[in-house]
């Protein structure tokens, strides 16, 4: 099996770099080294745009000016002096630089936005062939063609690889119409010249948020002036409207998602394209383009600058109208490496179109032993879409949970429930270009089970003395009403802290979800991302200060947990002693607990007490403890006292900058899991997956 793969296109626009992505995060996924080569890139100044996407994305250690070969009019120009094969030479030794360092090089071909493509093809497959890689062709299924000649075009060039020495393993269709036959075209593109496998052939429809500009990317293209409203960059352009004519018949003609453009002395059309978008008698437009280097007189100004948030972005552009129309006719849709809705939604599409795991099978030979972040945070999502689960979210109307549940849906991750006022959410999710269409919101009070949670709640709590008129004002409260919903199996599990303390966030489930049976005690877990490996510290935010017993449990719980999540469970029981070195009741607590766990797990591994140097590092092991299975190897590290447990993952985080994803918490009967008040959207992303993977495993479904 080949360490290398070969993305290719059959011409501009096929979406490519969306692919590329795809793939980055497929093979990332599951193995510890991954780079990225293209032997050609189009730009002469400025850095290579899906270079840099992809460096940024997975943080690959590896030095841009190592992630190509030549530039396109570099290699022309070697071409053109009669030296071909030494252009194929020289990208094939910066090539093997790479493939001795790194278990796998993803390389991308040319871009075609030059003048000659059936060239760039030649090009390509050449360099393909000469690097021995196989490769995955995309076609643009957008070109107005018939099925039939999407098909045929396809079919032909994957013919014309093979004749030219290359294996090719799939085939994407991108950007297929909804009105294509897709069936037909994945029963028609064939593998016939040298493949020894069916050929793969995927088909991944066209989505306007990968296609489309947003009015941001218009105005870096036009080297625009904001003026006003730029919260809403991030707006698609689905159309150009150039606006002439008088307003009675210009509002006529908006288009969802139009881009007005429009000189810039015309106040009227600016005030009635600001005020339809917020009339619902007509479309949504995206913005507004000024041209002319004209901006509107200074009352026009006045007014709008005390319009209470303006509904759409005004850029100005030096340009007239005409001009300013035909470069946008040159522009599309990219991805840049801060856009991650843009990324989330590229993912998305990918990993709902193409089998992952025919498509992995056939790429990977072999799957690293060691977990890295990358390939830790990837298991995340591939785990939870599995089994898509429904998550609640209390704090629904917080910019960074609308921003997560804006990416959980575009990657398909779980389902999401939003509690809040159904339109301050939508409203406020419009005006920051987030698409949440797909969640359920919810308002407490409300909702038609409030009465019955409200009763529920009563019913389960008065023997503490709780009256009915309280237990209704606790369900008013959205944690203890998303809570609620986990408990009754209305929601699979919560996630909630962002702007709450974890005393709130976890005292509900405390009260009515209770622990698993058998179970005496909560604690948690923080997954600890290091640079090439995670390992799982427990208990570092609930426990003040546990017995043997509870130790014990936690101990086992922990190492359940990291099963669960795909990390290896070998315990480290910490102290301050290794063996029989020290004495004192602390180690005493901690040997007592080792025994304990033994007893409640005996197939774990698990060694205890021991320092945190000797269950780390395998030389200081050698020494202190040199039999152990566990000592040097430890991949799951208990604490004694959260005193302890806190301090020192905090102390590895910033040390290290490792990324602490948790609390998550373990022993409670459905998952709820806790927010730190400085989550950051990513956070949030991980934690919904790991409590969406939680009730899979309470299901049986792992």
């Amino acid at each position: 099996m080949s360490k290398n793969l070969y993305v290719t296109a059959t011409g501009p626009r096929s979406g490519k770099s969306a692919i590329a992505l795809g793939l980055m995060q497929l093979l990332s996924g599951h193995l510890r080294k991954v780079a990225i080569f293209r032997p050609i890139i189009q730009a002469t100044q400025g850095k290579d745009h899906d270079i840099s996407l992809i460096l940024s994305r997975f943080n690959i250690n590896q030095d841009y000016e190592r992630a190509y070969g030549f530039t396109l009019s570099e290699a022309r120009e070697r071409i053109g002096a009669g030296q071909y094969a030494q252009l194929l030479e020289d990208i094939l030794e910066k090539y093997k630089e790479l493939e001795a360092q790194y278990d796998f090089v993803l390389c991308e071909g040319t871009d075609f936005q030059g003048q000659d493509p059936a060239f760039e093809f030649d090009l390509n497959a050449d360099i393909a062939a000469n690097l021995g890689a196989p490769a995955v062709l995309v076609c643009n299924g957008n070109g107005g063609q018939s099925t039939t000649d999407i098909t045929r075009s396809a079919q032909l060039n994957v013919e014309a690889l093979e004749e030219k020495g290359v294996d090719v393993t799939a085939c994407i269709v991108n950007k297929v119409k909804a009105t294509t036959d897709v069936q037909e075209i994945i029963k028609n593109i064939r593998c016939v010249a040298r493949c020894d496998e069916p050929l793969l052939v995927y088909a991944i429809p066209e989505v306007d948020a990968l296609g489309k500009p947003t009015v941001g990317d218009v105005g870096k293209w036009l080297n625009a002036k904001p003026l006003f409203g730029e919260d809403g960059l991030d707006n698609l352009a689905q159309s150009y409207i150039i606006a002439a004519m008088h307003i009675s018949h210009f509002l006529e003609y908006l288009e969802p998602g139009g881009l007005i453009i429009t000189p810039g002395d015309r106040s009227d059309i600016i005030l009635s394209s600001l005020a339809s978008r917020l009339s619902s008698n007509y479309p949504d437009i995206s913005g507004i383009v000024l041209t002319g280097g004209l901006e509107p007189s200074e009352s026009v100004k006045k007014l709008i600058m005390g319009w209470t948030g303006v509904p759409v972005p005004v850029l100005s552009v030096g340009d007239s109208t005409f001009p300013t129309t035909q470069r946008l006719s040159e522009l599309y849709g990219r991805i840049d490496p801060e856009d991650d809705k843009r990324i989330a939604t590229a993912l998305g599409v990918f990993e709902q179109h193409v089998e992952l795991d025919e498509l992995r099978n056939r790429l990977v030979s072999r799957r690293s032993s060691r977990v890295t972040p990358k390939m830790f945070e990837y298991g995340l999502v591939e785990k939870a879409r599995a089994h898509k689960q429904r998550i609640v979210l209390p704090e629904g109307s917080g910019e960074r949970i609308l921003r997560a549940a804006d990416i959980l849906l575009r990657r398909g991750v779980a389902d999401i429930t939003l509690l809040g006022r159904p339109d301050e959410i939508r409203s406020k999710a419009s005006r920051m270009s987030l698409d949440i269409s797909g969640a359920e919101v919810i308002l407490p009070e409300q909702a038609e089970m409030f009465e019955h949670y409200a009763q529920t709640y009563y019913e389960l709590r008065k023997h503490k003395g709780l009256r009915e008129v309280d237990a209704r004002d606790r369900m008013l409260d959205p944690t203890y009403f998303a809570t609620m919903m986990v408990h009754k199996g209305q929601a699979d599990g919560m996630v909630s802290g962002s702007v709450t303390t974890t005393a709130a966030t976890i005292r509900p489930a405390f009260e009515f979800v209770k622990t698993k049976p058998g179970a005496s005690i909560v604690s948690s877990v923080f997954f600890m991302c290091l640079k090439d490996k995670v390992l799982v510290y427990g208990d570092c935010a609930v426990n003040p200060n546990p017995d043997a017993r509870q130790l014990a449990e936690i101990a086992v719980n922990s190492a359940e947990t990291a099963r669960i999540f795909g990390v290896e469970p070998r315990v480290a029981m910490l102290s301050y002693s290794t063996g029989s070195s020290g004495k004192g009741a602390d180690v005493e607590k901690v040997i007592e607990a080792t025994a304990l766990a033994k007893e409640l797990a005996p197939h774990l591994l698990i060694e205890g007490p021991l320092q945190y140097d000797a269950a780390i590092d395998e030389e200081v092991a050698k020494t202190k403890l040199p039999f152990s299975e566990v000592a040097g190897k430890a991949t799951v590290f208990i604490f004694p006292d959260l005193n302890t447990g806190n301090n020192t993952y905090k102390a590895v985080q910033r040390a290290s900058g490792a990324v602490a994803i948790g609390p998550v918490l373990q022993g409670l009967n459905k998952p709820v899991n806790d927010l730190s008040r400085g989550c950051t959207v990513p956070d949030i992303v991980n934690t919904v997956a790991i409590t969406a993977i939680q009730a899979q495993a309470e299901k049986g479904l792992l």
